[in-house]
């Protein structure tokens, strides 16, 4: 990011008076307006540009004043604001916490100006008629992360304490950069820190994978009395070792005899709320799917709950003592002997 010298852009002293700023930037405006230089509309489309973001700053008393307290301090400015971009590109992949390393994203786009303009200008006022400094009341930017919770957590919901790091307006000099005329010596005129924060949030019972909790106000703080945004969080429900998770239903895997299977019986099925018995009819066949009624997860939009299906894993014995090998023998024999008839 390099250094913009308006004063420069506009041919005028940094001690020219508002009116001879609003001269000057007139005559460049009609000089180089796209329209009146249709041979080279690039190059007069971006001198326009850089012209139009000069006036924005020094045609308005705010801004002018922030631009002017800046000075050598600008480079300190952007060190910060490269800090805290660095800190959003490390903290993007979703950490290994449950609730950590979070990464945000602000809804709130470049203003059409250069990087330098929208690190320190972009939250400044803005000009009325005739030029006069007006407040900027604007909405804070919402933010949005990914949080991880077990499967478990998804399905009892309830109360669960987070702890996130956001990137939001600096409390010291409310986001302007500026405490009175002078650059904000703790954000270093960027109006912006990286701040840790805690919340008490609610999860949903039931609640999916990729759905999203909004926490009201708890966004970026807004600006010129403007209301604060938004707090989005992500759900990343977690792989589970024992369930697997299809919409409401629940899927698993449960190891059964042989005996089980051809004799039928009662076995223990584990379910999200403890064990229960589940009855294999006769004759069942290995990885036969069974269903447990209601024992899946909570519907989120809708009474009641999804179901748990049962896979059966027929277990063969590892080890045979003579007997039961004779055993075996003879059953081979007289199913080979019906098979045979």
């Amino acid at each position: 990011m390099n250094y913009k010298d308006y004063y420069q852009v506009l041919g005028v002293p940094k001690t020219a008076a508002a009116k001879d700023i609003k001269s000057a930037y007139r005559k460049l405006a009609r000089k180089w307006h796209p329209d009146a230089n249709p041979t080279k509309a690039k190059e007069a489309e971006e001198k326009f540009k850089e012209i139009s973001e000069a006036y924005e700053v020094l045609g308005d008393a705010e801004k002018r004043s922030k631009y002017d307290a800046l000075g050598s301090d600008w480079s300190h400015a952007a060190q910060q604001a490269e800090a805290q971009r660095r800190y959003r590109s490390a903290q993007e992949p979703a950490g290994s916490s449950p609730f950590g390393n979070a990464a945000f994203s602000n809804d709130a786009g470049p203003s059409g100006f250069s990087d330098f303009f929208d690190l320190f200008f972009s939250g400044v006022g803005r000009r009325g008629a005739g030029g006069a400094s007006q407040p900027f009341a604007r909405r804070g930017g919402d933010l949005e992360t990914s949080i991880d919770i077990t499967l478990r957590d998804a399905f009892a919901g309830g109360a669960k304490p987070v702890t996130l790091q956001i990137e939001d307006n600096c409390p010291n000099c409310n986001g302007t950069g500026l405490i009175g005329d002078q650059i904000c010596p703790v954000c270093h005129g960027t109006g912006r820190l990286i701040q840790t924060k805690k919340f008490d949030i609610t999860i949903p019972k039931g609640v999916r994978d990729g759905q999203r909790i909004r926490l009201a106000g708890q966004g970026n703080r807004g600006s010129g009395g403007g209301q604060p945004g938004d707090l989005y969080l992500v759900v990343h429900v977690l792989t589970d070792a024992r369930f697997e998770r299809k919409e409401d239903d629940l899927y698993a895997d449960l190891p059964v005899s042989i005996y089980e299977l051809v004799l039928g019986g009662e076995v223990r099925v584990p379910t999200m709320t403890g064990d229960v018995t589940m009855t294999i009819p006769q004759n069942t066949q290995n990885n036969k799917m069974l269903r447990l009624a209601g024992k899946g997860m909570p519907k989120s939009k809708a009474a009641g709950a999804g179901n748990l299906y049962v896979r059966l894993i027929g277990m063969l014995p590892t080890s045979l003592d003579a007997r039961e090998r004779a055993l075996f023998e003879e059953l081979a024999s007289i199913r080979n002997d019906k098979v045979a008839s």
